[in-house]
């Protein structure tokens, strides 16, 4: 075969499992299976029966595709909760995605090193790697679906807030992880810097964005949502050169964008929200295809371990934090069951063994398991936990979703 057919032949195996991905939706509507499950198991069966296909994609490429897909997730998903939604919310939301990360992070680290045998260090990035919910997740499940009160709200807002802390903690955990000579401050000083940069970047881009949309008019109306999705990339790049969190930044640009009034808005938000849900499937697949990069059959009972244990210490991490809200048990039992795990764990589990820390290759295969758990058996039970837990939530169908 020349390389002309080679690529065709890749191009023609990858397109017809997004496809195969996109058509199985339709499945998630008859079964309790969330689409994210159906696209990363119908990868990691391709990549099964066609190793070669999963050996294309290194660590690396899972990576960066993982970026550039949670930046167009989180820009959507943040004008999607908007200022008012999120204002209504915003003390959970903060607190539960700060806090409630470290809290999470600390419980898995001290399960790491006192049950499954773990160095300090790598049961300390273990914890950052499985701390934050994941908003492809996340917006999946609850996307199609209005839920009552203020959970929905929270349970979004808090998946888009804590991925940039957990990344934050990662990126320190690796600081202090590959250099001898750090001490703890390192991971305090990465995640505020992270953290201040991001918010400020974000609030910057949001205004900037918004006098660009109103003020200057495009010849061809189907520019206005690509002008958008470039604004959304320049925030990520600058916050991330500024050594900021670029993933809070076009999180709080979303927010900020998305109750304002400009030109065409209603284009822009179909647009993104059919470019999310690209992107969710183009994430999952990638992860998918990456299963052979690590052996999963020896961490499999560890891996379904700390799954079950994450399900008991989410709750033991963050009712503390949900104790002063004004929120019926239900609501707070529905709020802990919904911590989601999915592509954000895998991307801080890259970033790991991208940097050769010690025992990543275990972290990594561990973290694996551990999503697929959580998308297929806690995602597929959140229509199920809300009912039995009373929390009102329909079916609704958004143009272009």
């Amino acid at each position: 075969m020349t390389e002309i057919t080679h690529f065709g032949l890749a191009i023609l195996i990858v397109a017809a499992i997004v496809a195969f991905a996109v058509l199985s939706t339709k499945l998630s509507e008859r079964v309790p299976i969330p689409a994210p499950a159906i696209f990363l198991l119908a990868a990691a069966g391709a990549a099964h029966l066609w190793p070669r296909l999963g050996n294309k994609l290194s660590v690396l490429g899972v990576e960066r595709v993982a970026v550039v897909a949670l930046v167009v997730i989180l820009f959507d998903g943040g004008m999607r909760v908007g200022w008012k939604r999120f204002r209504a919310a915003a003390g959970p939301i903060c607190i539960l995605g700060v806090v409630g990360t470290f809290a999470t992070a600390g419980l898995i680290a001290l399960a790491g090193r006192y049950l499954f045998d773990f160095s300090w260090t790598g049961a300390g990035i273990l914890g950052a790697a499985l701390a934050p919910t994941d908003p492809a997740v996340m917006f999946s499940v609850l996307g199609k679906r209005e839920v009552g009160g203020r959970t929905g709200t929270i349970l979004e807002g808090e998946s888009g807030v804590n991925d940039p802390v957990g990344i934050a903690l990662m990126l320190g955990m690796i600081e202090f992880a590959t250099h001898a000579d750090s001490t703890f401050w390192v991971v305090i000083r990465e995640f505020l810097v992270e953290m201040s940069v991001g918010l400020g970047v974000g609030i910057a881009g949001a205004w900037v964005v918004l006098q660009v949309l109103r003020r200057i008019h495009l010849a061809n109306p189907a520019l206005y949502p690509l002008r958008s999705l470039a604004a959304a990339g320049v925030i990520y790049g600058v916050a991330a050169v500024a050594h900021g969190s670029g993933f809070l930044a076009v999180f709080v640009a979303g927010i900020l964008i998305g109750d304002a009034a400009y030109p065409r808005r209603d284009e822009v938000e179909r647009f993104h929200t059919s470019l999310a849900s690209l992107a969710e499937v183009v994430v999952f697949v990638a992860l998918g295809l990456s299963v052979n990069r690590v052996s999963l059959s020896p961490v499999w009972t560890d891996g379904i371990l700390i799954a079950l244990l994450l399900v008991l210490a989410r709750p033991v991490a963050i009712a503390p934090l949900l104790a002063p809200l004004r929120l019926r048990l239900g609501e707070r039992l529905f709020v802990m069951w919904g911590g989601l795990k999915g592509a954000v764990p895998i991307l801080l589990a890259a970033f790991a063994l991208l940097e050769g820390v010690g025992g990543a290759e275990r972290i990594y295969a561990i973290v694996f398991v551990v999503v697929a758990f959580s998308v297929i058996v806690q995602g597929g039970s959140v229509p199920l936990a809300a009912r039995t837990l009373g929390i009102p939530m329909r079916v609704v169908h958004r143009e272009g979703a």
